[in-house]
C-alpha cells in the first residue's frame, strides 16, 4: 500500500533551516541532509507505521542526522502528514504538539 505524503509548511521550514545550517559548516553537507530527508520521506510512503511518540504521532529518527520526523498518518486518505523536522540536539520541551 502506498501512502502520499504532505508536508507541513513547519517542516519544510525546519528542513531548509537544517540545510542551510549544515551548508555553512561544510561545502555539500546541506545536499547530503537533504538527501537523506527525502530517502527517509520515500521510506514513509511505503512503511509509516514507526514507533508512536505522543497520542497518535509517530517518530521516524533520521540516521546519520541528529532528527526526528513527526507525522501522523490519515488511514483513510492513505496520507503521512510530516508536521516537524525536528532536532534531538533541542530540548523535548520544544517537541511539536
Amino acid at each position: 500500500m502506498i501512502f502520499e505524503v504532505v508536508i507541513e509548511p513547519r517542516a519544510i521550514l525546519d528542513i531548509q533551516d537544517a540545510i542551510d545550517y549544515y551548508e555553512s559548516k561544510q561545502k555539500d553537507l546541506g545536499d547530503h541532509f537533504f538527501q537523506v530527508i527525502n530517502e527517509h520521506i520515500e521510506l514513509l510512503t511505503k512503511k509509516p507505521y514507526f514507533q508512536i511518540r505522543y497520542k497518535d504521532y509517530h517518530g521516524l529518527p533520521v540516521k546519520k542526522f541528529p532528527f526526528i520526523i513527526f507525522y501522523f498518518i490519515d488511514e483513510e486518505l492513505k496520507t503521512v502528514n510530516i508536521l516537524s523536522v525536528f532536532n534531538t540536539s533541542m530540548s523535548p520541551s520544544k517537541y511539536p504538539k
